[in-house]
């Protein structure tokens, strides 16, 4: 009676090493660009919470039939985050926004909407992001109608 090897199955030593030193070589290759690409859509999510904010207070303005503040909640430093104060109830905010890490805001001291949702006074206000490690600065201008409008690139 003749009897046949045993096969086994998986893989040897030096195939699994392989397998792993090609994963080190491609996963050392993708980090850096991920650092950029996650840093690129924190700026793209910081310019549309400013749009979203912006477009919150113009309509509380109209809404309610009284002008309405968005403001920095520390003075002019947005980054450190925002606020939308209730006009008739200064306990309770509209809303409130927590602060932007790793980036700063630049933009004026506070955007008032009127009743109609134009922005008060005559400079169309506007905010330059920049994200730490994202590749350019990203923009929110209001015209004097009150509406905002997002750039892919600074101001």
């Amino acid at each position: 009676m003749v009897t046949l090897p045993i096969r086994r199955a998986g893989f040897t030593l030096p195939e699994l090493l392989a397998v792993l030193a090609i994963i080190a070589i491609l996963a050392g290759a993708a980090v850096p660009s991920m650092g950029t690409l996650v840093a690129g859509q924190r700026a793209r999510a910081a310019t549309s919470d400013v749009y979203t904010a912006l477009v919150q207070a113009r309509n509380e303005a109209v809404k309610r039939n009284t002008e309405v503040t968005l403001q920095p909640t520390t003075s002019s430093h947005w980054e450190a985050g925002w606020t939308i104060p209730n006009p008739t109830d200064s306990g309770h905010p509209i809303a409130n926004h927590p602060a932007v890490r790793g980036g700063t805001i630049s933009g004026p001291a506070s955007v008032v909407y009127l009743a109609n949702g134009r922005v008060k006074g005559d400079t169309p206000p506007q905010f330059d992001i920049a994200i730490t490690n994202a590749s350019s600065h990203r923009c929110v201008q209001v015209d004097l109608s009150g509406r905002p409008a997002m750039k892919a690139t600074g101001c």
